[in-house]
C-alpha cells in the first residue's frame, strides 16, 4: 500500500489529475462563495453586537467595583491547558501577535492562546513530516546534510506559517476597509451635518456599510461602544487607528481627536478626507489595471500561445501525415 501511494506520488498522470480536481472545485467555491456572503455578514454582526455587550458589562464592573475584570470567552481546555503547561506565553510569545490579532479581526485571550498552541505545535507537525517523507517515502539521492536542511527548512517554515496567516487575513481586511472607507467618510459627513452626535453617526454608517464592509461595519460598531462606555473619548479614535493599520483611518481618526480638543470644524476635514480616500482607491485601481499587461504575458505565452498553434498548424500537419502514409 505504502509503495503504490509513493508510486502514485511520482505519477505525472496522476498528479495532473489531482491538481485539476483542486483547480475545478476551487472554481465552483469561488462561484459559490458570494451567495453565503449575507450569512457570513449576520453571523459577523452578532458577534460584533456581542462584543458591544462585553464592552458595556466590563465597562460598569470597573467604574462599580474600580478593578479591572476579563468577561471574554474562553480558550478551548486542551488548547488552553498546553500553553499554560508548557508556559508558552514566555517562550513563544510576540507583543506583535497580539496587535496582528487585533487587525486581522481576532480579539480577546482565545485567538491569543490558539495563536500560541499553534505557533508551537506547526513546526513540529512540519519537521516530523518532512523528516517521514525525506528518509522513508522518496528515497531521495541527495546527501544527508541537504536531506537535515530540507528538514530544518520545513520546521522554520512552519514556525513562519502563523504569522503569514495572519498578514494574509490582515491583507484581505485592510483592503476590504480601504474599498469602502470613503463611502462610509460621505455617509459619516451626511450625518454629522445632519446635526447627528459623533456616536449617533458613526451607529448609523456601520449600520449601512455592512453590505460593503463587514470589517468596517465591525470597527465602527466598537467604536461606537467605546465613545459611549470609556471616559476618554480619545482612546476610542486611538484604538480604532489601531485595529485597522489603514493610513486613511489613522488621518480621519487624528481630525477627529483634533476636533474633539480643539473644537475645530469636523465637516470640511471629514469632505476633504473622503475626497483624498477615495483618489488613492482610484490610483490603486489604476495601478493594478497598468499592471495587468505585463502579468498576462506568461499566461498568455504557456497557454494561449500553444493552443493557436495547434489550432493554425493542426490541419496542416494531418494533411501532410495522411499524405505521408
Amino acid at each position: 500500500m505504502l509503495d503504490f501511494l509513493i508510486e502514485k506520488l511520482h505519477d505525472p498522470q496522476f498528479m495532473t489529475m489531482v491538481l485539476a480536481a483542486i483547480a475545478a472545485s476551487a472554481t465552483v467555491y469561488t462561484l459559490i462563495t458570494p451567495f453565503f456572503a449575507a450569512e457570513g455578514l449576520t453571523k459577523r454582526m452578532k458577534a460584533v453586537a456581542s462584543e458591544r455587550e462585553r464592552i458595556r458589562q466590563r465597562e460598569r464592573e470597573r467604574l462599580a467595583k474600580s478593578e479591572k475584570v476579563s468577561l471574554r470567552q474562553a480558550p478551548k481546555q486542551f488548547v488552553s491547558k498546553v500553553v499554560e503547561d508548557l508556559n508558552l506565553g514566555k517562550w513563544v510569545a510576540q507583543e506583535a501577535a497580539r496587535e496582528k490579532l487585533v487587525m486581522a479581526g481576532y480579539r480577546g485571550q482565545a485567538p491569543y492562546v490558539t495563536f500560541l498552541f499553534f505557533r508551537m505545535v506547526t513546526p513540529i507537525v512540519m519537521l516530523i513530516g518532512a523528516i517521514v517523507y525525506v528518509f522513508l517515502l522518496s528515497h531521495m539521492q541527495q546527501s544527508t546534510p541537504i536531506k537535515i536542511g530540507i528538514c530544518i527548512g520545513a520546521a522554520f517554515f512552519g514556525l513562519q506559517a502563523p504569522m503569514l496567516f495572519l498578514k494574509n487575513a490582515i491583507t484581505k481586511r485592510q483592503i476590504s476597509i480601504k474599498r469602502a472607507f470613503p463611502d462610509a467618510l460621505d455617509l459619516l459627513l451626511i450625518c454629522i451635518e445632519s446635526g447627528m452626535s459623533i456616536e449617533v453617526a458613526f451607529r448609523k454608517v456601520s449600520t449601512e456599510i455592512g453590505s460593503q464592509s463587514v470589517a468596517l461595519a465591525e470597527e465602527f460598531t466598537l467604536t461606537t461602544a467605546e465613545l459611549s462606555y470609556l471616559q476618554d473619548r480619545k482612546v476610542a479614535y486611538e484604538n480604532l487607528a489601531k485595529r485597522t493599520g489603514v493610513e486613511g483611518v489613522k488621518s480621519v481618526c487624528l481630525a477627529l481627536q483634533q476636533s474633539e480638543r480643539y473644537g475645530t470644524p469636523l465637516a470640511q476635514s471629514l469632505r476633504v478626507m473622503a475626497q483624498e480616500n477615495r483618489d488613492m482607491r482610484m490610483t490603486e485601481a489604476e495601478k493594478k489595471a497598468a499592471a495587468l499587461p505585463p502579468k498576462l504575458t506568461v499566461p498568455m505565452i504557456v497557454f494561449f500561445l500553444p493552443v493557436l498553434f495547434v489550432v493554425i498548424l493542426g490541419p496542416t500537419g494531418i494533411k501532410i501525415a495522411a499524405q505521408m502514409h
